[in-house]
């Protein structure tokens, strides 16, 4: 059975880039770049692992981490956490994050870490 991701970012080009890599490796995807609907698809979606964008225009994505991990539902899919903002992964910790990549990542990494997470 094929892992589930949830990759949540608002730039377009990052969730396609993110998307085609995954599936290439046989992962099956779910995009979502509306940050008032991230909440609401990783109940519905139940994915393996979510990949989470730190900054989110309109919202932050330590707020999502922190509503998801306090969610029944969604308390215990682990969240990796990307961003280019350079004290990103304390902020990631801080927010429940399972695990963070720094903007730009290695293909490779990347990969790495999803596989890890996605039990």
């Amino acid at each position: 059975m094929n892992k589930k991701v949830l990759i949540i970012d608002d730039d377009p080009t990052i969730l396609e880039a993110i998307k085609l890599t995954l599936e290439l490796e046989d992962y099956k995807t779910q995009t979502v770049s509306d940050c008032e609907k991230a909440i609401e698809i990783s109940k519905t979606y139940i994915p393996d692992v979510i990949l989470l964008d730190l900054l989110l225009s309109g919202n932050n994505g330590c707020s999502i981490a922190k509503e998801l991990k306090e969610e029944a539902k969604t308390k215990n899919i682990p969240i990796i956490m990307i961003s280019a903002h350079p004290s990103a992964k304390t902020m990631a910790k801080l927010a429940g994050a399972d695990d963070f990549i720094a903007k730009p990542f290695d293909i490779d990494d990347l990969l790495n870490i999803v596989k890890k997470h996605a039990k």
